[in-house]
């Protein structure tokens, strides 16, 4: 009886563990993670550097006004019609005409002035010929006073020896007086000449006129405006000298213009054609920097052709400048280089100790912040050096656990890295995150409609 009650304790305690045993393991089932795959890819990767500006006219001349007044019409464009946004005009094509009645009357004003300065020459030259005259007379009678002076015979009187040489003295300087009238009248002249040439020039600004054949883009004045010039002169008109070819201003940051140069090639979207990518070459840096909120940015001119008519002056533009290319090489994406897996996750040996199938993971958990470090930032390395590499790990499926594999990351273009190794070749599935139940019930209950009813969850 003794030995029956034994037995039958044996069986029971055995029972128990074997139940335990198995609750454990259906436990450990149910909450292991389970992982997003990914395979390792060949193909081509571009690197680049991304950046956002301005579509620009390459070169624009803004028309003001010089003179002040009343904006009375517009001129025509090469169709024939009013000059106005859009319209394409010629050199010399008449944009606009202010009100010309006052600089015509200061105009006229001025050449009345002008003619009278100008018959006060040939007066002037007149009155000279005459004073001329009487001073060949009294330099003729001084002469011949001084000869009879000289004979020092008595026949002229001191007095009358005086008188001549005092009409002569008089003479000559009445001449010289004369001389300078003239070349003040002339010079009178002179200036009332400038002053009805400016009284034109001002007249001839009332008719406004195209320096250049272009599109003009802004129309910045009505009829009926009165325009006021002043210290600056007032913008009528924007005008673009040439729309097939544009210029995109992209503020390139300090960390990546390293990467520019000269001819660089650039591709770019427009928010106005999401679906469309244009090309472009980088013209020039320009070495005034900005800096706003201590970031400093250096402006990028990158040309494009717009033969087409495409894209407009003025939409913000997101450009990729291509700073490096490879082709045919590993490919994983980023978000292998990022995960990391728990304790848990890479098994009962992952400290020290040989793990299930012979692989030593000896050095895992002492790299396991490193390799957390290398997986988040290699990406952002390589995209920055363009060719300059670094260590990361990737992780793999093995068994019921996880093994890393070390590989050295190069190029990336934001969403995969460049890898090479031991161990990594095309077609190996890496480990890109966690799938876990809890996920899973989330999805699934996200996909339940919230009306339905729901049974009550069964118990084990």
């Amino acid at each position: 009886m003794r030995n029956a009650i034994i037995i039958v304790l044996v069986v029971i305690v055995l029972g128990g563990i074997g139940a335990g045993v198995y609750w454990y393991a259906h436990r450990e089932a149910e909450t292991t993670a389970k992982f997003r795959l990914a395979a390792v890819t060949r193909g081509d990767i571009v690197s680049t550097v991304s950046a956002t500006g301005t579509i620009e006219p390459i070169e624009v001349v803004d028309v003001g006004a010089q003179v002040a007044g009343v904006i009375r019409s517009f001129g025509t464009d090469v169709n024939g019609k009013p000059v106005d946004y859009d319209s394409v005009v010629s050199e010399d094509t008449v944009l606009a005409r202010i009100d010309p009645q006052i600089y015509q009357a200061a105009l006229d004003s001025a050449q009345a002035i002008l003619e009278q300065a100008e018959a006060a020459v040939p007066k002037a030259q007149a009155d000279l010929e005459m004073k001329k005259a009487v001073l060949e007379q009294a330099t003729n009678d001084w002469n011949r006073a001084q000869t009879l002076w000289n004979t020092k015979t008595g026949a002229l009187a001191d007095t009358t020896y005086d008188q001549y040489k005092a009409t002569f003295e008089t003479a000559k300087a009445n001449v010289e007086e004369d001389v300078a009238n003239i070349k003040v009248a002339e010079a009178v002249v002179a200036q009332d000449k400038a002053a009805v040439d400016q009284c034109k020039t001002n007249l001839a600004y009332c008719t406004i006129t195209s320096p250049v054949k272009g599109t003009i883009i802004d129309r910045r004045v009505n009829i009926g405006e009165t325009v006021v010039s002043s210290l600056s002169s007032p913008s009528l008109f924007l005008i673009a000298k040439d729309l097939t070819k544009l210029e995109i201003w992209a503020a390139v940051n300090e960390a990546d213009v390293g990467g520019i140069y000269e001819n660089q090639p650039v591709k770019f979207t427009v928010d106005a054609f999401p679906n469309q990518t244009f090309d472009g070459t980088v013209n020039r840096v320009r070495l005034n920097a900005t800096m706003t909120s201590n970031v400093v940015t250096y402006t990028v001119e990158v040309t494009t052709d717009n033969s087409n008519g495409k894209l407009l002056p003025y939409l913000t533009a997101n450009a990729w400048f291509e700073t490096g290319r490879k082709d045919k090489i590993l490919l994983v994406p980023n978000a292998a280089l990022r995960w990391t897996p728990t304790p848990a996750q890479r098994g009962p040996f992952a400290r020290g100790a040989t793990g299930g199938k012979g692989q030593t993971d000896a050095s895992s958990g002492d790299a396991q912040a490193q390799t957390s470090k290398d997986g988040a930032d290699s990406g952002q390395q390589a995209k920055a050096s363009g060719t300059r590499r670094t260590r990361a790990r990737v992780w793999v499926v093995d068994g019921a656990y996880v093994k890393s594999i070390s590989v050295k990351v190069g190029m990336t273009d934001g969403l995969n890295t460049e890898v090479t190794g031991d161990g990594i070749d095309e077609g190996l599935e890496v480990i890109t995150g966690d799938i876990t139940p809890g996920a899973v019930q989330q999805a699934t209950n996200a996909n339940t409609n919230p009306f339905t009813p729901q049974l009550p969850a069964r118990k084990r």
